[in-house]
């Protein structure tokens, strides 16, 4: 089994990393420039490659000239996980057995590319992997193979994607054979009546509105913990939360924003339901920290707003 992986991403590399003994070529997309030196770095797919002495493809866009090489792999199968580019129909078409693409949603839920966090900002307790055969639409091709996963009560993006990468990397070498003996599987259709879209997260998303209950605000902050992290400011200046508990029984006075009070647990602030206890933060142009530990270097803590 000949196969071209198309990844862009940590989440891909588990996958790579199972089935790199069939992958001819890994495409990627190219870095792009960033911060002030706009300094180009690799991504975690193009550092799993060379480490694997794996060809690799590097586009920006499938107009670009280098999408053409991957024909010349004469790929049995495509399998893309986390790639951020739509695959065009006459790239889909190249492989003999088609393209396959992992989904961590249980598909037709969250299609789009941001279905991890938007399963923790809505609170659901099931999520799950879904291999499809792809189709130039969006995550709507046909279901091949779908998995649940279980949404722990303390999971964050990072430690459920990092659960999702493995159990999507543990899905293939099974499919892989089955290809092998039996042909491409034809799948099911999906139920598109009841799809939904997971939207593109934007960095005021990370915005925190104190007037929502904490159960809310606590998902925020573990659904958007990797980017853009949800934000409040405190004294005028931006204050990140990387870490909290909602206490949804808490009966707070206070009007929503308020810091109630400091223990050692962390520093708890009042919304319209409840208290929030923010365990690790971190103040504008200071490190990440305990709020416990930040509370004792920034005195006058209790009865300030966040905002």
């Amino acid at each position: 089994m000949r196969i071209v992986f198309f990844g862009s991403s940590g989440f891909s590399v588990p996958s790579l990393q199972k089935i790199s003994d069939f992958v001819v070529a890994v495409v990627t997309k190219k870095a792009r420039p960033k911060g002030r030196g706009y300094r180009l770095d690799d991504n975690e797919i193009k550092m799993a490659a060379g480490e694997m002495d794996l060809p690799l493809i590097e586009i920006d866009s499938f107009k670009d000239e280098e999408a053409r090489s991957i024909a010349d792999h004469n790929p049995d199968l495509f399998i893309v996980v986390s790639f951020g580019l739509m695959v065009p129909k006459w790239a889909l078409d190249i492989p003999s057995e088609g393209p396959i693409n992992i989904h961590p949603s249980l598909l037709p839920l969250y299609r789009g590319p941001s279905p991890i966090q938007w399963t923790l900002l809505n609170g659901d307790p099931m999520t799950g992997v879904t291999l499809i055969r792809m189709n130039e639409k969006m995550d709507e091709g046909d279901i091949v193979y779908q998995e649940q996963v279980a949404v722990r009560d303390d999971d964050n993006y990072i430690t459920l994607s990092e659960r999702l990468s493995r159990k999507a990397a543990d899905t293939l070498p099974e499919l892989i054979d089955h290809i092998g003996i039996r042909g491409m599987t034809k799948g099911s259709q999906q139920d598109h009546s009841v799809a939904t879209y997971a939207p593109m997260i934007t960095k005021e998303m990370g915005r925190i509105d104190w007037r929502k209950s904490a159960g809310e605000v606590d998902r925020q902050v573990r659904a958007l913990v990797k980017w853009p992290a949800a934000f409040t400011t405190l004294d005028g200046k931006l204050l990140k939360i990387y870490d909290s508990i909602a206490d949804d029984t808490a009966q707070a006075q206070d009007p929503p924003g308020t810091i109630t009070e400091i223990t050692k647990k962390g520093m708890c602030v009042s919304t319209a339901k409840g208290t929030l206890i923010i365990r690790e933060l971190q103040l504008e142009n200071k490190k990440r920290i305990f709020a416990y530990d930040f509370s004792r270097g920034y005195r006058g803590l209790q009865g300030k707003s966040l905002i």
